[in-house]
């Protein structure tokens, strides 16, 4: 089954490649979205795709690549507004 979560990072996540890292990871695991950072310091990551998937994502994120320090993931559902799902993994 499919899933949609949204997640904001925060922690040192600017600057140190954390949105090409989450890209690299989520097209490993056939996971759509994106990755973008917001004006307050925090990435916005969306993560669309099978569950295991998407989760496997997930935990990844939690460390980062070298360089980077995150302090909390705080995730919540989400859902395409327009109804239809990301078909690629674009970093904004």
């Amino acid at each position: 089954m499919k899933e949609g979560r949204r997640g904001l990072v925060s922690g040192r996540v600017q600057g140190v490649w954390y949105r090409a890292f989450t890209r690299e990871r989520a097209v490993a695991a056939g996971v759509t979205g994106w990755a973008r950072n917001l004006s307050d310091g925090r990435v916005e990551v969306v993560l669309y795709g099978v569950s295991g998937a998407v989760d496997h994502v997930a935990t990844a994120l939690l460390a980062g690549p070298p360089g980077a320090r995150v302090d909390a993931i705080d995730w919540e559902p989400w859902t395409p507004a327009d109804g239809q799902p990301p078909t690629d993994f674009v970093i904004g």
